[in-house]
């Protein structure tokens, strides 16, 4: 997986992941197309634990693809429906209020 910690003072941490064979595609539905950027995802490989230890602290999160999404899943974080396809790649934005 990539991970990517965006900061934003005073609005909490907006944690991006996605699965390795995502990055630099495109994606779609019926009525939206997601480019999954090295801009956004980032370009770091990270392990689960690393994921799993960037969730835990997120205020924000933004997940594409299955690895991903199973990791948010385990840790209570989401479920899978609660997720939205983007044609076969599953991706959920958590939000902290």
């Amino acid at each position: 997986m990539f991970l990517k910690i965006h900061h934003s003072p005073g609005a909490g941490d907006v944690v991006a992941v996605c699965d390795r064979e995502l990055i630099n595609t495109t994606i779609s539905n019926e009525t939206i197309t997601v480019t999954i950027s090295e801009s956004f995802y980032g370009n770091t490989p990270a392990t689960e634990e690393e994921v799993k230890k960037a969730l835990k602290g997120a205020g924000n999160a933004n997940l594409m693809g299955e690895r991903a999404i199973g990791l948010a899943v385990g840790m209570g974080l989401c479920t899978r429906t609660g997720c939205i396809m983007i044609g076969n790649v599953p991706h959920v934005q958590i939000y902290q209020l």
